[in-house]
């Protein structure tokens, strides 16, 4: 865990979020290895992450995501770009100069140190006075409820209670940034949930700003600001979690994010970030455009499961028309499977029930839910 620098003054909590910058990546490519071996990790790689912002960089294994977080906090230097910390390039500072913590997975936490003194170390290594580490250690410790707990040792601890413990340590120096790489992901789904929403709560209380690590989309959704979903070394798109979820920009974003259908249609004409579509062996609609540079030709159009309507298939409003296939309840609602007339798997979701198998059933696709993706 790299400790706070002399760059960094205590961050202030705030319930407002700022547009200013905190942490800005220029440009960034990251390889590993040289010549005929090289991999690339980044591949020109630019973002902004706001001040007091809880940001998540959110992906499948091997996209880039950890090489970012490991290139703000100073364990691997870029092989071309910069990074910027409040408006100051940071490049040439070694990590424990950089005004920057960050908690690991497994938490490096010292178990033959109690909860107290794990959290007092980074000020003690920072020489700070004992009146000044007791009084931050106090207040960690109500920050994260685990004052009752203080003399504990750590390897006597839940796995939550030692994430607690290693965030607030991380936390107890006032960084400017806290980063976080998939601190949740050796929790069980019960507690990993409710560390979700306790992360938020520091976030806001502190308003340090957070970069956190996830390949779990619901994760990023719940917690974020903002995400941005990256790709074999691309950042793909970037957007608060409404927007991200409601209006994918690639095909690739919105797979990952969600249930979604995605099929395939033919684009005739592009008016005013629309594009009038039509489905194979379906009527003609709208659909919203991910980008004002799609021409007519063959496009992914995209549909959430939850905004597919149900309709007789005789009604002249049905988009496309299909035959039930399955239907499957998972107690908050059901899903009803339709294969259309081309073969085409579509998914719609619902409250109530959606017929039976084998019946021949009809779709409406809203003009306001139907998107054409980038490929």
């Amino acid at each position: 865990m790299s400790e706070t620098s002399t760059l960094s003054d205590a961050s202030k909590p705030s319930g407002e979020k700022s547009e200013r910058p905190m942490v800005t990546a220029e440009n960034v490519t990251k390889s590993f290895g040289s010549g005929s071996y090289a991999v690339t990790a980044l591949d020109n790689v630019s973002v902004t992450i706001r001040e007091n912002e809880f940001f998540t960089l959110l992906g499948p294994s091997g996209c880039g995501k950890t090489t970012l977080l490991r290139l703000i906090a100073g364990f691997e230097l870029p092989t071309k770009g910069s990074i910027l910390l409040d408006g100051q390039e940071i490049g040439h500072l070694p990590p424990y100069k950089r005004p920057v913590n960050t908690v690991f997975q497994n938490y490096a936490l010292f178990p033959h140190m109690t909860v107290a003194q794990n959290i007092a170390f980074g000020l003690e290594m920072l020489n700070k006075p004992k009146a000044e580490i007791d009084d931050a250690v106090k207040k960690m410790l109500a920050l994260v409820q685990m004052g009752k707990l203080a003399d504990r040792r750590t390897d006597q601890l839940s796995g939550g209670q030692q994430q607690r413990v290693a965030l607030a340590r991380a936390l107890a120096p006032h960084p400017k940034v806290l980063l976080l790489d998939e601190p949740l992901s050796a929790l069980d789904l019960k507690l990993r949930k409710e560390m979700q929403i306790e992360l938020k709560r520091l976030q806001s209380e502190t308003g340090i700003t957070f970069v956190f690590v996830t390949h779990d989309q619901e994760e990023a959704l719940t917690m974020s600001d903002r995400i941005a979903v990256m790709d074999t070394g691309h950042i793909l798109q970037v957007g608060g979690p409404k927007d991200i979820y409601n209006h994918p920009a690639r095909r690739f974003v919105a797979d990952f994010i969600g249930d979604i259908n995605i099929m395939n249609a033919e684009m005739l004409s592009v008016s005013d970030g629309h594009g009038t579509i039509r489905l194979s062996k379906g009527n003609e609609v709208k659909a919203r455009l991910s980008s004002d540079t799609l021409k007519p030709g063959s496009v992914s159009v995209a549909i959430r499961p939850e905004n597919v309507r149900l309709c007789d298939k005789s009604d002249s409003n049905c988009t496309v028309s299909g035959t039930i296939s399955n239907v499957v309840y998972f107690g908050s609602g059901t899903n009803t499977h339709i294969t259309l007339e081309d073969g085409t798997d579509v998914i719609a979701r619902s409250s109530s029930g959606g017929g039976n198998p084998g019946e021949a059933i009809g779709l409406i696709f809203p003009d306001e839910h139907l998107q054409v993706l980038i490929d």
